[in-house]
């Protein structure tokens, strides 16, 4: 007996938004505990042989971002499955991190990507004090242990501590990015690829960083054709994260939570 009806290609599609890592209680940002099971449950589809990834962050943690990668190359690895990188807004510093996990990588032509670097930042509070008549006491066991404390001067070796930290950790980014996308890049060191610049899709495609230009259906359809079942994974808010998230102890969490993500998204543009 003949079928006339062709199976339609299931393709398991997650989306992942926010800044990565978690500041505050109730944090709903990206990291690797709270995405953990969306990813597992996307790449658990046996009979999909492709996994769709959205990805719109301004980067965060270089932490949870590699855990995040390397959770998602694990498991495309181990189920055989191609992961293909959909760049909404933003996929920026540890955004682009993630998106390297993809096998091919698309955006908007006027998504923001790349800023392939190292930042750390922090605020200087010593004169204030003083003015306001505060003295700063602390004790460690550890000469270290106070490092870049905001109110106390900076001190020459903290500074070249954390740079020294930041170039380890700005290395470690290069070389997953070259490993990703290989002989893609176009002369990485003349472009300042690595250099910390951001672009748009557009000239992000030039560059090699990305694979093309469409959204997520859009390209799907057009490589896999018609005949697509796009699934949309999303991960469920607890109802107990919902409850005390409005709370009044977690307001000053939650403001807090607001001004660093806006200054994240907003070095964007955005």
């Amino acid at each position: 007996m003949f079928s006339f009806f062709k199976k339609k290609i299931v393709i398991p599609h997650i989306r992942l938004t926010g800044v990565i890592g978690s500041a505050g209680r109730f944090k709903q940002g990206i990291d690797f505990a709270g995405q953990q099971e969306i990813i597992k449950k996307a790449f658990s589809f046996k009979k999909a042989e492709i996994i769709a990834i959205s990805i719109n962050s301004p980067g965060g943690s270089p932490v949870q971002s590699h855990l995040i990668h390397d959770y998602i190359r694990q498991l495309a690895k181990k189920n055989k499955k191609k992961v293909i990188i959909f760049a909404e807004d933003v996929a920026a510093s540890g955004g682009y991190l993630i998106a390297c996990a993809g096998d091919e990588i698309y955006a908007n032509s006027s998504s923001i990507i790349g800023s392939i670097g190292v930042i750390s930042a922090s605020f200087g509070f010593q004169d204030a004090i003083k003015k306001i008549g505060i003295q700063r006491r602390v004790y460690t066991a550890g000469k270290n242990k106070s490092t870049l404390d905001p109110f106390k001067e900076e001190k020459q070796e903290d500074i070249e501590r954390i740079k020294k930290l930041q170039l380890e950790l700005h290395s470690d980014f290069i070389n997953l990015v070259k490993k990703s996308r290989r002989d893609k890049l176009v002369d990485p060191e003349k472009n300042n690829i690595f250099t910390g610049e951001f672009w748009s899709g557009s000239a992000s495609l030039k560059l090699g960083l990305i694979d093309g230009i469409g959204n997520a259906e859009q390209i799907l359809r057009e490589k896999f054709g018609e005949n697509i079942s796009i699934k949309k994974l999303e991960k469920p808010k607890s109802f107990l994260a919902k409850k005390l998230s409005s709370s009044l102890d977690s307001q000053v969490d939650n403001i807090a939570n607001i001004i660093e993500e806006r200054a994240l998204w907003q070095k964007f543009g955005l």
